[in-house]
């Protein structure tokens, strides 16, 4: 007996109904990404492993998928590697094409990446990443239209989201005013658990990882300060007193809110103190975007970033951007059955037929309406009423053209409601007007 066939851990099938609805999602995402002047690019689902490692710090870098065999001369080790995430790619691509792109750039691109992780709810080793990156500009406008983005996606999808902002230099900061200025990486990598392991386990991570006794007790206050974004902001300022880069972080921060409370921007935004992020390329603002009515983690999530192009030869290019987890978004919005009904029905008319003659005549009359973009179907053979019927309840289709003799002669057919059930007989002006309203 044959062996059933399936796929690796941690991937998926997508039958047409999951295809709607991940369609639905990427076509939101696309029309707001567009307003804003972004435009798409791809890259390539593999790139070489210098391009990939060392960019996402040690924990990234164990989830890399290596090519071990990639049809070239075998080499002692594997030289390249499925993409981790869709920024490292794109600041390849802003040095290998610089010389073809306009500064400030925006772009956006919707590709799927790969992570040797545990498969988990939410959490998959092949997924869709939702990128939008604007490069080559310093000025903050960036960090809020990125806010606005996240505001009215969610808005469009229907979804409500808290939005958790932070600076990597008031992280900075913090580290120096406990004495561990060296041990910032050390520090937001764990730190970056908080909420997956919580606090217990994240001090003790800080002192596996070489912090003293004395500075993680430091660090806990600064984790906890309470009160609003602005009150979090002013107290700041004077347990960084002693850190340039940790003020910087707080002028920064500032001036982020006085641009969301200059454009009226509604969303619900958090300073959040605990918020990392584990890759080691941000350098500024980051992001992280949490549904309220789903425990599912982060659903969106990026930063600012100063130098990645640095890495590949072009230093002193400041980019900011964020990326929308389009199948954690895809499990939000099926467990708050948020997808619009009518997805399932892009088929609007089915033709049905009695018999050959009647066939051909669906076809010619299945032209006509495309060629008023309308999406309709013939049945393929001229079958039993009651499976032809079948076929349009099962694909939910909201009407049905059925074929007959004397209507034929008449250049009419029986159109019949799938939804009330009513039928009538029209010619092709009403049959599209009907299908149309």
């Amino acid at each position: 007996m044959a062996q059933k066939p399936s796929i690796p851990k941690g991937t998926r099938d997508f039958g047409q109904i999951e295809m709607a609805r991940r369609n639905y999602i990427f076509n939101t995402i696309k029309s707001v990404f567009s307003l804003y002047g972004f435009q798409q690019i791809e890259t390539p689902a593999m790139e070489n492993l210098s391009t990939l490692m060392g960019k996402y710090g040690e924990e990234g870098d164990k989830l890399l998928f290596l090519i071990q065999n990639s049809g070239e001369k075998a080499a002692l080790a594997p030289e390249k590697g499925l993409r981790y995430d869709l920024t490292v790619p794109f600041a390849r691509y802003v040095v290998q094409h610089r010389e073809e792109i306009s500064f400030p750039f925006k772009r956006f691109q919707i590709q799927p990446v790969w992570r040797a992780d545990r498969p988990q709810k939410g959490r998959y080793r092949e997924f869709y990443q939702c990128d939008v990156d604007v490069i080559g500009s310093d000025s903050l406008i960036g960090e809020l239209e990125l806010i606005q983005i996240v505001e009215e996606v969610y808005r469009r999808l229907g979804i409500r989201v808290c939005l958790h902002i932070n600076n990597r230099k008031i992280l900075a900061g913090i580290a120096e005013v406990i004495g561990a200025p060296d041990k910032i990486v050390d520090i937001t990598v764990a730190i970056d658990k908080l909420d997956k392991i919580g606090v217990e386990a994240v001090n003790e991570e800080l002192k596996e990882r070489g912090l003293s006794y004395e500075a993680v007790a430091a660090l806990q206050p600064l984790l906890n300060l309470s009160g609003t974004s602005a009150e979090k902001l002013e107290a700041l300022k004077d347990i960084l007193a002693n850190s340039e880069i940790g003020l910087k972080g707080v002028a920064e921060m500032e001036e982020v809110f006085d641009l969301i409370e200059a454009t009226g921007v509604k969303l619900n935004i958090e300073l959040d103190l605990c918020l990392a992020r584990g890759l080691n390329y941000y350098t500024g603002a980051i992001f992280e975007v949490k549904a309220l009515d789903a425990q599912i983690g982060s659903i969106t999530g990026g930063g600012r970033y100063d130098n990645l192009t640095g890495i590949f030869g072009l230093p002193g290019v400041s980019g900011v951007g964020i990326s929308f987890g389009a199948d954690r978004i895809y499990d939000v919005l099926t467990e708050l059955d948020l997808f619009p009904k009518e997805l399932l029905s892009a088929t609007q008319a089915l033709f049905a037929t009695f018999g050959n003659e009647e066939l051909y005549y669906a076809l010619r009359w299945a032209k006509e309406l495309r060629a008023q973009n309308i999406a309709v179907e013939v049945y393929p053979e001229p079958t039993k009423m009651k499976k032809q019927m079948g076929y349009a309840d099962a694909k939910q289709i909201p009407f049905v053209a059925i074929v007959g003799g004397d209507e034929m002669a008449q250049n009419k057919v029986m159109l019949k409601n799938m939804t009330t059930g009513e039928q009538k007989l029209v010619e092709l002006e009403e049959l599209i007007q009907s299908i149309n309203r």
